[in-house]
């Protein structure tokens, strides 16, 4: 079966008026399957955001898709623009925002967004009088755990985790395929964070939308999604199903990942650091880029760029491991 969207080559560039060009995403080829959910991770910087937007077609300048594809249900996405693209986003792909705040405008009630919404992207049959308006707001807002009553309200009324609900809830208005949440719960405290996570969960499962997860939480990526895909500097360097990862990670970079984690369940918390910055995304260098902080580096390594090669159930970039797991093929 082939699979909802297929990201190939992926390059996105930041090239302001003024300073260095950045390239934030660099050839990056990435599937996802009709119903998955799945987590992408890495430290801030890494290109994780940007990859989100790259998929949805939200990029925006200074930020530019320099090169690759992305195919959406057989139709390239990327050859897409303006009203052929606005027609394929309702029932195909939608982006929810880090911020609710900055999601929603703040002169406008949660009912007259949703009304913005629905009206920009009426189909025939459509039910747009202020009753068939009010009902479906009312469904969307049941399905995230809030009440009709928020439809009155403007977003400064709300709390931040009422925010980032209704902000899902807008997401869900065209009934999309595909929604990529990026750090949706950024700011909020931990117990707002548990229930707007369970809620995105709930909905995936009763709805069977493809869900894409951007978080620098590793913790949060592993217990919500069902594969983890680990960016460092603008590249994948790990694609492995959550539970394998956790147990059997692959790349030096994941290893380090999870031992950053405290395990709620120890008695004894020993938490480590990563030596070391992320690479200047602004200056291209050969070789793999997390091999100036990697223990296991090699020449190799600081000379050529390792492919994503298959690496027990998931996929790697790192010359050591592949190495060491042909040796094993071998004896």
């Amino acid at each position: 079966m082939p699979p909802l969207l297929a990201a190939r080559g992926i390059s996105v560039a930041y090239t302001p008026a003024q300073g260095p060009r950045v390239d934030a995403v660099r050839d990056v080829n990435l599937e996802l399957a009709a119903g998955e959910f799945v987590g992408i991770v890495g430290e801030s910087g890494c290109g994780k955001s940007t990859l989100g937007f790259a998929l949805t077609r939200m990029l925006r300048p200074p930020a530019r898709l320099e090169a690759g594809t992305i195919t959406f249900d057989g139709t390239d996405i990327t050859r897409l623009h303006g009203e052929e693209l606005r027609r394929l986003r309702r029932n195909g792909f939608a982006l929810v925002l880090q911020s609710g705040m900055n999601a929603l405008n703040p002169v406008r009630t949660v009912r007259q967004q949703f009304a913005d919404v629905m009206k920009a992207q009426a189909r025939p049959g459509d039910d747009l009088t202020g009753s068939g308006l009010d009902r479906r707001g009312t469904q969307l807002l049941e399905a995230v755990r809030l009440d009709a009553a928020v439809l009155r309200r403007f977003p400064h009324e709300l709390s931040g985790g009422m925010r980032q609900r209704v902000a899902i809830a807008l997401a869900l208005a065209l009934e999309p395929r595909l929604i990529v949440f990026d750090e949706p719960t950024t700011a909020l405290d931990v117990i707002v964070q548990q229930a707007v996570l369970q809620t995105i969960r709930d909905l995936q499962r009763d709805r069977g939308f493809t869900a894409v997860l951007i978080s620098h939480d590793l913790g949060v990526v592993l217990s919500e999604t069902d594969r983890v895909v680990v960016m460092y500097a603008g590249r994948i360097i790990e694609d492995q199903p959550a539970a394998a990862l956790l147990t059997g990670p692959h790349h030096p970079y994941t290893e380090a990942l999870l031992d950053c984690y405290a395990d709620p369940d120890a008695e004894v918390i020993e938490l480590r650091g990563i030596p070391g910055t992320p690479p200047d995304l602004s200056r291209a260098a050969p070789g793999c880029p997390f091999a100036p902080r990697c223990p296991l580096a090699e020449d190799i390594c600081r000379a050529q760029n390792p492919p994503l090669s298959q690496l027990g159930d998931g996929r790697a970039a790192c010359h050591v491991r592949a190495r060491s797991q042909e040796a094993s093929r071998v004896s």
